[in-house]
């Protein structure tokens, strides 16, 4: 619909504002949520880190869900938008942040066997799917559904500025749930801040929601693999 369209029809600007301010609530619940989880069942109850990645992947996959039925969108339409390329983006990226763990984080030792493949299939791989989903993939897709069929998102220069925003809002998003564990609240906060530019990329580019997660993943299979141990890239950290 043109904007011409939109000036004639104060019942679409209507909707889409009602639109907006309903993404605009589930984002700032994001927020909240991505603060709360943490904090509350890693650094005030300090669960078993294995027990707390549970809730913290069921708390971000029902979110994710209760959004994307909430403000009836289709979630087979979002896996299906420029998936090939998503997936492309995903692996590369993932590439990358395995790279920057192999040189920025000691090796430390491992596990072997089927503990280390248990590890690798749930901090690896759930947990890291489930952080690209909360911290880059929903903040993204959220702020560019708040200028869905807006005047802004219409012309290129708008749609730059639109997916500035939106990871701004990954950027946020980073900072407040790593804010949610104590050794964190440091100057050790700047490291996801800054890898979020990087893990962020797959999802701002297609607007599909799998490229971050994969991404993500990968920085975390990485470091599981290479730094066990790590004081940085599976919190919480004992």
């Amino acid at each position: 619909m043109s904007t011409h369209a939109l000036d004639r029809h104060p019942g679409v600007r209507a909707r889409l504002a009602t639109d907006a301010g309903q993404h605009a609530r589930w984002l700032a619940g994001g927020f909240a949520m991505a603060f709360l989880v943490p904090f509350v069942f890693a650094d005030v109850l300090e669960l078993p880190r294995d027990l707390y990645y549970a809730i913290y992947v069921v708390g971000v996959v029902a979110y994710f869900g209760l959004w994307v039925r909430a403000t009836s969108q289709s979630f087979s339409a979002m896996i299906r938008h420029r998936w090939v390329l998503a997936v492309v983006l995903g692996l590369a990226v993932a590439g990358v942040l395995a790279l920057v763990v192999l040189r920025t984080e000691d090796a430390t030792a491992r596990p072997g066997g089927l503990e280390l493949v248990g590890a690798l299939a749930w901090r690896g791989l759930a947990y890291g799917l489930a952080d690209g989903l909360l911290l880059s993939a929903f903040p993204i897709l959220a702020v560019f559904a708040i200028f869905a069929g807006t005047r802004l998102r219409g012309t290129l220069f708008g749609t730059i500025a639109i997916g500035l925003a939106a990871l701004a809002a990954s950027l946020a998003m980073t900072a407040v749930y790593h804010s949610g564990y104590s050794d964190f609240r440091s100057e050790k906060l700047r490291k996801p801040v800054a890898g979020d530019v990087v893990w962020s990329v797959p999802t701002l580019v297609t607007l599909n929601p799998i490229g971050a997660p994969i991404a993500h993943a990968g920085l975390h299979t990485s470091a599981v693999l290479h730094s066990y141990e790590t004081d940085t890239y599976l919190p919480p950290h004992e």
